[in-house]
C-alpha cells in the first residue's frame, strides 16, 4: 500500500514521540527507538519535520528495484554524525536504565551493563536503510567493561567503543521482499521489547525509589566533579541540571536553596522501601525515628549483642544482622550534596 505524507505528518503530530508515524511507514526499529526514548528525547522527534518526505519516500520504493541497488553497491554507507551522536546518547541512556534497574545482577558490570549499552548502541545503527555488526559491536562493549569497572560514568566509554565499532562496521540492509510481517506480528514484537526495557526500571522506580535518586543524584555529582577547573562551567551545568528541582522547589513553598531541597527530598523519600522497613525491625524503631535515634538504637543494640561482651551462641548472628540493618537505614539519610 502506498504511503501518504499527510497521514504520516498526521500521526507524527498526534503520536510522534511515541513513533507512530515510523510504525505506519514499516520501520519498525526507529519506531521502538522513539517509544523508549519518547522521540529521541524530543530533538529527533522536531527534527523529522523536514525528513518525513524523504522517510515516505523510501517507504514507497520498489523493492526489486531496491534489491538491485543493495546488490550493485559494495561500498558502505557515508558517516553520519547525527548518527554517531545518537548511538553514544542511547548506549548511554540504555546503560544508566541497567545501573538503576538491573544492579544488583550477579556479574552486572562485567556483562549485563555492556550487553545493555551495545543493545543502544545497535537499535541506533539499524535505523533506517543502514545496519552494522552486532557480534562486533557488543564485543566492543565487553572489552572495554572491565577497565571502567564500578564507575558511576562507565557507560560513557562503553557506549563510544561500541559506537566506534558500529561505524566502522556500518552498511546497507538487505532489501525486504514484498512479503510484509503482519500487524499483528509486528505490535507484539514492539510490545515485548517494550516490556523488556521497561520493566526492570519500573520495578526499581516503584519499590526502590530511594536508591533511584541516590544514584541519579551520584552521577550528577560526577559529571559536576569534571567541571572542577572551570568553577563558571561548573555552575552552568548545575543551574542547567537542577532545573526539574528547582521547579519542584517552587511547587513546594520554599526558596531555591538547601531547605527547599531537603523539603524535596523528604516528599520524594516519604515511603520506606521493604528492606528498610525489615531493618527498623531489627534496631526496634519506629517508622519516624530520626538519623540520631537511629544511631543511638544501633550503638545501644551493638552493646548488648557485640561477641567480645556477649558469650551467648546466636550473639554474633544477632550483632551481624544489627550491623547491616543499620547500614541499609544509614544509606538512606547518608548526604548527597551537589555542592
Amino acid at each position: 500500500m502506498v504511503k501518504s505524507v499527510m497521514v504520516t505528518y498526521a500521526l507524527w503530530a498526534v503520536g510522534g514521540p511515541f513513533g507512530l508515524h515510523h510504525f505506519y511507514l514499516g520501520r519498525d526499529n526507529h519506531a521502538l527507538l522513539w517509544m523508549l526514548t519518547l522521540g529521541g528525547f524530543g530533538v529527533g522527534w522536531i527534527r523529522e519535520l523536514l525528513r518525513i518526505p524523504t522517510y515516505v519516500a523510501v517507504a514507497n520504493q520498489d523493492p526489486d528495484m531496491e534489491r538491485r541497488r543493495c546488490v550493485m553497491t559494495t561500498s558502505p554507507p557515508p558517516v553520519n554524525l547525527v548518527r554517531v551522536a545518537g548511538q553514544v546518547c542511547v548506549g548511554i541512556y540504555f546503560g544508566t536504565v541497567a545501573l538503576i534497574g538491573l544492579n544488583s545482577l550477579n556479574f552486572f558490570d562485567l556483562l549485563i551493563l555492556p550487553l545493555c549499552v551495545g543493545a543502544g548502541v545497535h537499535l541506533v545503527s539499524t535505523i533506517g536503510q543502514q545496519t552494522s555488526d552486532l557480534r562486533k559491536t557488543l564485543t566492543a562493549c565487553l572489552i572495554t567493561s572491565p577497565f571502567f569497572y564500578g564507575s558511576t560514568l562507565s557507560p560513557l566509554p562503553i557506549s563510544l567503543a561500541a559506537s566506534l565499532t558500529a561505524t566502522q562496521h556500518r552498511k546497507y540492509k538487505k532489501a525486504q521482499t514484498g512479503n510484509k510481517q503482519e500487524l499483528g506480528l509486528r505490535l507484539c514484537k514492539l510490545t515485548l521489547a517494550w516490556l523488556v526495557f521497561s520493566a526492570p526500571l519500573a520495578y526499581c522506580v516503584f519499590h526502590n525509589t530511594t536508591a533511584t535518586l541516590y544514584y541519579l543524584s551520584d552521577c550528577m555529582a560526577v559529571l559536576l566533579d569534571v567541571f572542577w577547573f572551570l568553577p563558571w562551567l561548573r555552575n552552568l551545568v548545575e543551574y542547567i541540571l537542577l532545573m526539574p528541582y528547582r521547579l519542584m522547589c517552587v511547587l513546594t513553598g520554599g526558596s531555591y536553596y538547601e531547605e527547599a531541597w531537603k523539603k524535596m527530598l523528604e516528599i520524594l523519600l516519604k515511603d520506606y522501601t521493604e528492606r528498610e522497613k525489615e531493618a527498623l525491625k531489627v534496631l526496634s524503631l519506629g517508622a519516624e525515628a530520626s538519623l540520631e535515634e537511629i544511631t543511638r538504637g544501633y550503638r545501644e543494640l551493638a552493646k548488648i549483642w557485640h561477641p567480645d561482651h556477649n558469650p551467648s551462641k546466636d550473639a554474633e548472628m544477632t550483632f551481624v544482622k544489627i550491623h547491616e540493618a543499620y547500614e541499609v537505614l544509614l544509606r538512606r539519610y547518608k548526604p548527597r550534596r551537589f555542592r
